[in-house]
């Protein structure tokens, strides 16, 4: 029974905190993948740099701080222009999801999650991430309604308050 309510708490608490399962940043790993691009901006082959520059992208979108988040999308927004391979255009758009989602674009962070599922429909990160919006959606809106009918609660008590004094 502990197991059940503590289960029922932990459920609560995730749908007010947002509870997903995308992973968080920390800056100092930020720092490191700008220090890892630099140094490989210094003659290093394409391959390199490209890989420097996708765990930097990684990085940015995954942090915490909205402008690292912002400045990862533009990073893979620019890049993506220049994508040959579908299966770096896939990892490219999830990553601009997964941008998307944190800054709270959560319709643009669906079409790209789409979109990288029409390349590879099965990829669970894919999915696994769909469903992260897809809650976060249903979440917002089960709040919106809550705020909708407080709001209308408490018109109408007020108005029986004033007509009950008359």
């Amino acid at each position: 029974m502990e197991a059940k309510i503590g289960r029922f708490f932990e459920s609560v608490g995730d749908f007010f905190s947002g509870g997903d399962q995308i992973p968080w940043c920390d800056s100092d790993i930020v720092v490191g993948c700008e220090r890892e691009v630099n140094e490989a901006e210094k003659g290093s082959k394409d391959e390199l740099k490209h890989e420097c520059h996708m765990r930097l992208s990684w990085a940015l979108v995954h942090s915490r701080r909205p402008e690292d988040v912002q400045r990862g999308i533009a990073m893979l927004e620019a890049s993506l222009v220049d994508t040959n391979s579908p299966l770096q255009t896939r990892e490219k758009m999830y990553l601009l999801a997964v941008g998307y989602y944190r800054s709270g674009d959560y319709s643009k962070s669906r079409q790209l999650v789409d979109r990288c599922l029409e390349i590879a429909p099965n990829w669970m990160q894919a999915l696994n991430l769909k469903r992260t919006i897809e809650d976060h959606i249903k979440k917002d809106g089960v709040i919106g309604i809550g705020i909708a009918a407080t709001t209308i609660g408490v018109v109408f008590g007020g108005i029986v308050a004033a007509m009950a004094r008359r």
